[in-house]
């Protein structure tokens, strides 16, 4: 069992989601950083779908009531256990604390335990949805975790990503990129606003401008929809974004990892596909 002593601004279990239930209202979900989560269970033996934590900016801090192999990926974060500073694969005592401090680079750190977070799983599923509030609670100070049994030898998956102070996102238009000059979205820069969340990434820049005039019906989005609201500032729907909506949607991005650990101010440039 592990206890929450800092919990963090938003600390969530994850793993690869519950994909296939849109029909239903239910969104993916899931690591928003899904090769960082990936490879903090390759590290520590998991199955790459085991479910571990994903903290926010601030990391967490977690005791352990037995020992166990942890690993944690994704931002750059000084962690610590029991206040001494490590890295790598880490094997934790009994009755240590083990904790991840702020991103130094990224947002989003990864922490696999050997055996996985052994929450009782929800449409098959582990993953904290932040908009429906399926899946567990997000992590209080005090809260406790299962672990479930380890199965296997630590194996190493690919090497940490790199975070860019700009980034280039391809982007397919459509289904309304014709209520919109559709120029502007590809020679604006944007910056991702401080209200981005798991939801959607906030862009700040030049509003697009309309060409038509009128209201939708809610219709259907996917991950990576960018939905222009009243305002002209697109937004791009990540992990847990509603499955309908009634804003036009211009495009969609092709994939939306990179935004999983860019932080408030990066700037982001779409590239047109076809």
């Amino acid at each position: 069992m592990i206890t929450v002593t800092r919990s963090g601004p938003l600390t969530t279990v994850q793993d690869l989601g519950r994909p296939g239930y849109a029909h239903l209202g239910v969104p993916r979900s899931g690591a928003l950083d899904v090769p960082a989560l990936r490879r903090a269970n390759a590290l520590v033996g998991n199955p790459p779908d085991a479910a571990g934590l994903e903290t926010t900016l601030m990391g967490c801090a977690l005791r352990f009531s037995a020992a166990a192999r942890v690993a944690v990926t994704g931002a750059e974060a000084v962690v610590k256990l029991d206040k001494v500073p490590v890295d790598g694969v880490i094997d934790v005592p009994a009755g240590s604390v083990l904790d991840v401090g702020r991103a130094i680079k990224g947002v989003r750190s990864y922490i696999a335990v050997a055996g996985g977070i052994d929450v009782e799983p929800v449409l098959g599923s582990r993953s904290t949805d932040t908009l429906s509030g399926l899946g567990p609670a997000k992590l209080t100070d005090g809260a406790t975790l299962p672990v479930g049994s380890a199965r296997g030898a630590s194996l190493d998956e690919g090497s940490p990503a790199d975070y860019p102070e700009e980034l280039e996102l391809g982007v397919r238009l459509g289904p309304r990129d014709d209520w919109f000059a559709q120029r502007e979205l590809f020679v604006t820069p944007y910056r991702i606003s401080p209200m981005s969340n798991r939801i959607g990434c906030r862009l700040a820049g030049s509003a697009l401008t309309r060409t038509r005039i009128g209201e939708l019906p809610s219709e259907g989005v996917l991950l990576g929809a960018v939905q222009v609201p009243a305002d002209g500032q697109p937004l791009i729907f990540l992990a847990d974004h509603p499955t309908t909506g009634g804003y036009p949607v211009i495009g969609v991005v092709d994939d939306v990892t990179p935004l999983a650990q860019a932080r408030p101010g990066t700037t982001v440039r779409f590239r047109a596909l076809h």
